[in-house]
């Protein structure tokens, strides 16, 4: 279960690293203008989450568990 768990992180880190590098923040303005959020990291996101942010501006540290993206708390 914990290598499911880790390969869910390591696809979803993979993937969001290789989009951003490849679309720049365009990608960022095209999410929030078709009302979806993004994720990310800062320096201090505790390993095995990220931050969901919404294009209001809310923000949320999530985690994946079991194939799917669980809210830890709002931020």
């Amino acid at each position: 279960m914990a290598n499911k768990a880790a390969a869910d992180e390591r696809d979803l880190g993979d993937l969001l690293v290789e989009g951003v590098a490849r679309e720049g923040d365009r990608a960022v303005r095209e999410h929030f203008a078709a009302g979806r959020a993004i994720y990310y990291w800062e320096d201090d996101t505790p390993k095995g989450h990220a931050i969901r942010k919404y294009p209001d501006g809310r923000r949320e540290l999530v985690r994946r568990e079991a194939g799917k993206v669980v809210v830890v708390r709002p931020l």
